[in-house]
């Protein structure tokens, strides 16, 4: 059984938006073998420039579903993100049957029928995740301003490299918004 938490920032969260979402994420019910029992937080976001922002999370046991769309038009996004969960399910599928498959019976928690995995998504997905370069390098001891200034340079989105002072990896990365974010290792 999902639980809905759904918040509105800049918006009310009227019955019929509470309504709209709750039956469209309640179709990603008829992935699951049985009922998941899981609280699905969505955050409703409205900018001054009218654009809308729609997140959902379902944490449950051996997994988390996300999945953030921006669009002019709240009910958009809200059908986008059910499509961006969908394919997470079905990736999450794919690989751990491949991974029991290896190992011997299947146990998965999604029941997902057989039109939908037909060898052609297995193929897709196995496509989406093959590794296609490899790269090597050295990392170079720095702080964190050195690192956004090399990511900058190399046109990058994120940049891992050894802090001076921890020791420690750590990569600096650029978020949406334009900002930039740091990932400390321990």
């Amino acid at each position: 059984m999902l639980d809905y938490s759904i918040r509105g920032e800049n918006i009310e969260v009227t019955p019929a938006i509470r309504e709209y979402v709750e039956k469209k994420i309640s179709k990603l019910e008829r992935y699951f073998i049985e009922s998941p029992n899981a609280i699905v937080h969505v955050n409703l976001k409205v900018y001054s420039d009218k654009n809308s922002k729609v997140e959902v999370t379902i944490p449950m046991k051996n997994l988390v579903l996300r999945a953030e769309e921006r669009n002019e038009d709240m009910y958009a996004a809200i059908d986008l993100i059910v499509d961006k969960l969908e394919r997470q399910i079905r990736k999450h599928k794919t690989k751990v049957n491949r991974k029991f498959r290896e190992k011997g019976e299947p146990q998965d928690y999604f029941a997902i029928a057989q039109s939908e995995t037909a060898s052609t998504q297995t193929e897709e997905d196995t496509d989406e995740l093959a590794i296609v370069r490899t790269k090597q390098f050295d990392l170079k001891p720095m702080d964190s301003e050195e690192a956004v200034l090399q990511m900058n340079l190399l046109g990058h989105n994120f940049f891992i490299y050894t802090d001076a002072e921890s020791n420690g990896t750590h990569i600096v990365y650029k978020r949406k918004d334009g900002k930039y974010g740091l990932i400390e290792t321990n």
